[in-house]
């Protein structure tokens, strides 16, 4: 339980340190988000990628609002039983409003059962949250039916030549797929920023949340994953590379790298769920930045880089990808739209006559397996359009392709 003298105090406090008219990015998210009083809005997403900021612009056009952040640590005592006793806080402190802004909510163990309980009441929620299972867990059982999800992802390639003030060229599409998109790297260019990220999410989101005593192979892992984006992996295979005794912990520790948002696990097209189950799948990380900061192998790959962020684009818009392989090709994405496969994307870094075959190979299989009229290929700098036996593949530039003008 907490005091009310502390709660006012870190109301206060919080208020102040929102800093409303301190000059920030809109997100592009904003304009998906009405929040309502029958459904809780949730934004989840990685930590330090904008969460935060984004309750600030919702605020901004509010007006009228209660904020609480959950991440603070003299709230740490805090339990369900005191949502009752914060909202008499909120109104005494600042006046009546329908609308709360609970960032990191996952925090408060039974939090769904308040906000459950509040809706239909005229309040509206809008919450954040940095880990994905903890949040499906708890809005399935208690806010069925009754909330709308958002993920939030650090900056994408619009959002970034907005913070930067660069034009969409092939050198700020190069940058942008070194840097990434964290503002608070953008801002500093200093990859310490980065690594120190990577630790804060090991440490407060995963091993402080789930005990874990030694992060040593916790943090070997996510090293691993973060050099090796695109690449196959079984966690089978990552049980012999670091020797551990069992898979039953490399499977755990691989969960709570996704839930986290760090990783992005992709399957391998299979008709057969079992099938596509037990196949090796592909990780990608969620932002390039942060991979290449805590990884030398990765940094110096530009075209799995490139990858990466043809990956991080696609998945803002569809959570169903998948890539597919079949004997003599490869295909590195695949878009499952309305219950089918909808669309085929390939990515290379620069086409030539040495891997044209092979790229366009794998892409035109794709095509005539899925009866797709069209297919793609996202370059660095090339543009082009091939005429193909049952088709046409488009060859984009990643300035293009990743600012949505393709």
């Amino acid at each position: 339980m907490i005091s009310v003298e502390t709660l006012q105090l870190v109301v206060r406090k919080q208020r102040s340190e929102l800093e409303l008219d301190e000059k920030y990015l809109p997100r592009q998210l904003y304009k998906a988000i009405t929040p309502d009083a029958d459904f809780a809005t949730v934004i989840a997403g990685v930590r330090r990628g904008g969460k935060s900021t984004l309750l600030r612009q919702i605020a901004k056009q509010a007006k009228k609002f209660y904020y609480t952040s959950f991440e603070d640590s003299r709230l740490s005592g805090f339990e369900a039983s005191d949502f009752h006793r914060l909202e008499g806080v909120l109104a005494e402190e600042f006046g009546p409003a329908e609308l709360y802004l609970f960032d990191e909510v996952q925090n408060v163990k039974g939090w769904e059962r308040y906000v459950g309980g509040s809706l239909g009441k005229g309040k509206k929620f809008v919450l954040t949250g940095s880990n994905a299972s903890l949040l499906s867990k708890e809005l399935g059982t208690h806010l069925t039916g009754r909330h709308l999800t958002y993920e939030l992802f650090p900056f994408s390639y619009p959002e970034f030549l907005a913070f930067t003030s660069l034009k969409a060229n092939t050198e700020s599409a190069r940058r942008y797929i070194r840097d990434g998109g964290f503002p608070a790297y953008l801002k500093k260019g200093l990859d310490e920023i980065l690594q120190g990220l990577l630790t804060d999410i090991l440490n407060r989101d995963i091993m402080a949340r789930y005990q874990i005593r030694d992060g040593k192979l916790l943090r070997d892992m996510a090293l691993h994953l973060a050099s090796n984006v695109g690449k196959e992996f079984s966690y089978n295979r990552l049980r012999k590379v670091f020797d551990a005794g069992s898979t039953n912990s490399i499977t755990q520790y691989g969960t709570y790298l996704e839930d986290s948002y760090l990783f992005f696990y992709l399957p391998r097209f299979d008709y057969s769920p079992a099938k596509q189950l037990v196949a090796p799948k592909k990780a990608y990380c969620i932002d390039n930045g942060l991979a290449r900061a805590n990884s030398l192998s990765f940094s110096s790959d530009e075209g799995r880089m490139l990858e990466n962020a043809v990956f991080l684009s696609l998945r803002r818009k569809n959570r169903e990808l998948m890539y597919f392989r079949e004997e003599g090709g490869e295909c590195d994405f695949l878009l499952k739209q309305k219950g089918a496969i909808g669309a085929a994307v390939q990515v290379c870094l620069k086409l030539d006559d040495e891997n044209l075959k092979r790229e366009t190979m794998g892409l035109q299989m794709a095509m005539k397996r899925f009866k797709l009229a069209e297919g793609t290929i996202v370059t660095l700098e090339q543009e082009d359009r091939l005429e193909v036996d049952g088709g046409v593949i488009k060859v984009v530039p990643a300035r293009k392709w990743l600012n949505g003008d393709s």
